[in-house]
């Protein structure tokens, strides 16, 4: 299954670059005009008077052996590049997801055990910060503790002074990327353990007098941890996409703000493997969730449909 998602996903970015408006020859060669001499060299080195299957496979062969092809503006292998910049988006994505995880999951249990004005406050916090888009919160935080009150960096371009000043460095970036994901992971972790708690067989362990820690371990939060690890990995998977947006606004060197700039500069090599790459993170974090399902119930069976 996951080679299957893998070879759909190489095959769909390869083919919408193929399909974009213009030639292959002109983004290779930069929009400049070039000697024949130089056209029938990139002609036979990215075979682009071979049918598209093809062109697809010599690509998917050279990714496959880590050759993703020479950047044109930099003149520099692709795997270097994104070598060079894939710890700092990684690095965004695992603070981001740290604070999704403890605080989205910790607030919807809190606010699914405890009704009330408690409950009521988590589910207006929750509504408008899923609301903000992640350019916004960027800009917002930015201004307040940066700007103002000079807590944080306003610019993250480098890091230095250890891992104290990266986590320094990282916090606001972070901070824009997880929060709209945190309140739709808190509203779902609240409603998944609402739905457990009006269940038949815990009123019932409560009626017969089990201690109330026990029932919440046993049958609440065990039977709320599927689609709470759900929706959990599908937002954190999601972080990928939308971490180039916070690194731009933060001046990050990450894939992300790469991407953006290598589709600007028409940069066809470089917007291919970053794509790769950030698909290829997509897949496994949700094959980790896979993996996960079995380990916090054991119930599931990987490879069947849990019941």
């Amino acid at each position: 299954m996951l080679i299957g998602s893998l070879l759909v996903a190489s095959f769909a970015i390869f083919g919408a670059l193929y399909l974009a408006p213009g030639s292959a020859l002109a983004a290779l060669s930069g929009g400049r005009a070039l000697p024949p001499a130089s056209v029938a060299i990139l002609d036979q080195r990215y075979h682009l008077n071979a049918p598209f299957f093809v062109q697809y496979w010599y690509w998917l062969d050279n990714a496959l052996h880590g050759n993703l092809g020479i950047s044109i503006t930099l003149r520099e292998n692709v795997s270097t590049l994104i070598g060079s910049r894939i710890w700092t988006t990684a690095g965004l994505v695992l603070y981001a997801s740290v604070i999704i995880c403890v605080i989205g999951i910790g607030l919807g249990v809190i606010a699914g055990l405890r009704p009330g004005w408690l409950d009521t406050s988590a589910l207006v916090t929750t509504a408008v910060t899923a609301a903000i888009p992640a350019f916004v919160a960027s800009i917002v935080l930015i201004l307040l503790f940066a700007v103002k009150l000079g807590w944080f960096p306003a610019l993250a371009a480098g890091t230095g002074g250890g891992f104290a000043g990266d986590l320094r460095t990282f916090t606001l970036p972070a901070i824009a990327l997880a929060l709209s994901s945190l309140a739709i992971v808190a509203r779902v972790t609240r409603a998944a353990i609402r739905e457990e708690s009006d269940r038949e067989h815990v009123q019932t362990a409560i009626s017969r007098g089990i201690p109330p820690r026990q029932v919440i371990q046993r049958h609440i939060l065990r039977n709320a941890a599927i689609p709470i690890t759900t929706v959990s990995a599908i937002t954190v998977a999601s972080l990928t996409a939308v971490s180039a947006v916070v690194e731009t606004a933060f001046s990050m060197n990450g894939l992300g703000a790469y991407l953006v700039q290598a589709a600007q500069s028409k940069d066809l090599a470089v917007v291919q493997g970053i794509s790769l790459v950030l698909v290829a993170a997509f897949v496994l974090v949700n094959l980790f969730a896979d993996l996960l399902y079995a380990v916090l119930d054991p119930r599931v069976k990987l490879g069947a449909k849990a019941s």
